[in-house]
């Protein structure tokens, strides 16, 4: 056996319960608890914007456009602000899997507050929800770099397999929360959020035995954490360099991405056609059952794959996550049971356009993740470079369907044909650069402070998500000004632009990395 292999089964000892899809069976623990972590942050966040701007007559609080994106800019930042102390009091006191329970229970508790739906309650549900994702976020993801040995190829493929869980997760919250709060109730949508997210809290705190040493308190780590580890400082000091480079190239590429929840979606909901009939109407809900029933059934696959190594270890937890699932069956079901029952005219909801970024995600991840395994593996600064310019290719496709629209219009009917080529550049970039991202961390930090570098990692997206925010507040001034078409290509010429740079000074970083590819 392998140093490495040895390494692994030190750490987590008792609990190894064996492989699934050729990695630890842990690794898609944590692929469940992120999925479910992320349909509840990705389900509210479909509502957020289209609840703040939606008539009172609708239940909605009838917010100007600028005033409910700045809250989503505000919001939005202040969640992957608050991962920078979250990782500190992991690796100082509390420990990586602890952070994870507590961050999910005051989420929980977060979207329970949101529900009730009154001012006080909102605020203090969004303001729980920050300080829940501080906790949840960077810790979850020190765990599964500490799956794998510090310097393993495999690390870029189980960040992707580990992405692709995050995008499960978004693509049924966007799915079934956007859904059920377009057409049932707000609070509604908000609540199922909630209840998702317990169910991830139990399902990781009952099998959370099978990481052994991993993500323990610092005072129970395993004593050869870091025999391994690369103590020349100057190698140290330039690896952090890459990663504060990286970092600061994925504000471009996140604060262009994040329109998705905010100029994106009132696009989608103002300026993009979504009442079809006849064969167009028929065309879309087989289309829109294959979309869902199909990514829901590949993750029960997986599920049961994880079911044959873990379930007679952590029973309990086993059966938390399958009546989770068993439960999403059932709202998916009823879904697409109402929407083909609800007459000749079908009204696609503004929030359905969301889905199509985790949709791609799922149906990709696979093929990225073993091109990365293979020798045409680029470098990761050119995996940044493909992601940023992709990004800036996707707006200039919505700068061009945009074209017809006049200066200061609120509405149009705008094919939704370039939403759906957008969403699918925007998601073949994330995939050169997010995971990817992740696993460089992973490899380039030191051990003894993982975590506050994954913290601030996220202080990256942090910036990113107030910058979405407060630049899309601006659409309808440039769109009276300018016209929406100009609006999408300043976003064009910011991801390109950061791209080319990032292609010009790979060189420089990958001789910094040391080694690390």
């Amino acid at each position: 056996m392998s140093t490495t292999a040895n390494n692994l089964n030190n750490k987590l000892g008792a609990g190894a319960t064996g492989t699934v899809l050729d990695h630890p069976a842990g690794l898609f623990i944590l692929f469940f608890t992120e999925m479910w972590e992320r349909f509840s942050y990705y389900g509210m966040r479909a509502l957020l914007v289209l609840f703040l701007v939606s008539d009172i007559s609708a239940n909605g609080w009838g917010w100007e456009r600028a005033d409910a994106l700045k809250l989503y800019g505000t919001y939005t930042g202040l969640v992957y602000l608050t991962p920078i102390l979250g990782g500190w009091i992991a690796d100082k006191f509390l420990g990586a899997r602890f952070c994870v329970v507590l961050g999910a229970l005051i989420m929980t508790l977060g979207h329970a507050s949101m529900a009730m739906e009154t001012e006080i309650f909102f605020y203090l549900g969004l303001g729980l929800l920050i300080a829940g994702n501080g906790f949840f976020k960077p810790n979850i993801s020190t765990i599964v770099g500490g799956l794998y040995d510090k310097g393993s190829d495999k690390k870029d493929s189980a960040y992707t397999i580990f992405y692709m869980g995050i995008n499960a997760g978004a693509f049924l919250g966007i799915m079934l929360c956007g859904y059920i709060g377009e057409s049932v109730g707000w609070n509604y949508g908000f609540g199922l959020a909630g209840i998702f997210m317990f169910v991830g809290m139990m399902q990781f705190y009952l099998a959370q035995g099978i990481f052994g040493h991993i993500g323990a308190k610092p005072s129970e780590r395993f004593e050869e954490e870091d025999e391994h580890e690369e103590k020349d400082p100057t190698v140290i000091r330039d690896r952090l360099i890459v990663i504060g480079v990286l970092a600061f190239f994925t504000i471009f590429f996140w604060m262009a991405f994040e329109q998705a929840g905010g100029s994106m979606t009132i696009f989608a909901k103002d300026y993009t056609q979504r009442a079809l009939t006849g064969t167009t109407a028929t065309l879309f809900t087989t289309v829109n059952l294959i979309l869902t029933v199909g990514p829901v059934a590949i993750i029960t696959w997986v599920l049961l794959l994880l079911f044959k190594q873990t379930f007679h270890k952590y029973t309990l937890s086993n059966i938390i996550l399958g009546l989770g699932f068993a439960f999403i069956w059932f709202l998916v079901l009823w879904m697409l049971y109402r929407q083909y029952t609800g007459g000749d005219t079908v009204t696609v909801p503004a929030s359905w356009f969301g889905i199509l970024n985790s949709f791609f995600i799922i149906a990709f991840a696979p093929l990225f993740s073993k091109l990365w395994a293979t020798k045409y593996n680029p470098s990761g600064p050119v995996k940044f470079a493909l992601g940023l310019i992709l990004m800036g290719v996707g707006f200039a496709v919505l700068a061009y369907g945009s074209q017809s629209i006049g200066l200061g219009d609120q509405t149009a009917t705008v094919s939704m044909w370039w939403l759906i080529i957008a969403y699918w550049l925007h998601t073949m970039g994330e995939l050169c650069l997010s995971p990817v991202g992740l696993s460089y961390v992973s490899k380039l930090a030191p051990a003894k402070f993982m975590s506050l570098m994954f913290g601030i990692w996220f202080l990256s997206n942090a910036i990113a998500n107030k910058l979405a925010g407060a630049s899309g507040s601006y659409i309808d001034k440039i769109s009276e000004e300018y016209g929406l078409s100009t609006f999408f290509l300043l976003f064009t010429g910011i991801t390109i632009g950061a791209g080319v740079l990032m292609l010009i000074i790979s060189p420089f970083l990958k001789k910094r990395m040391h080694g690390i590819h």
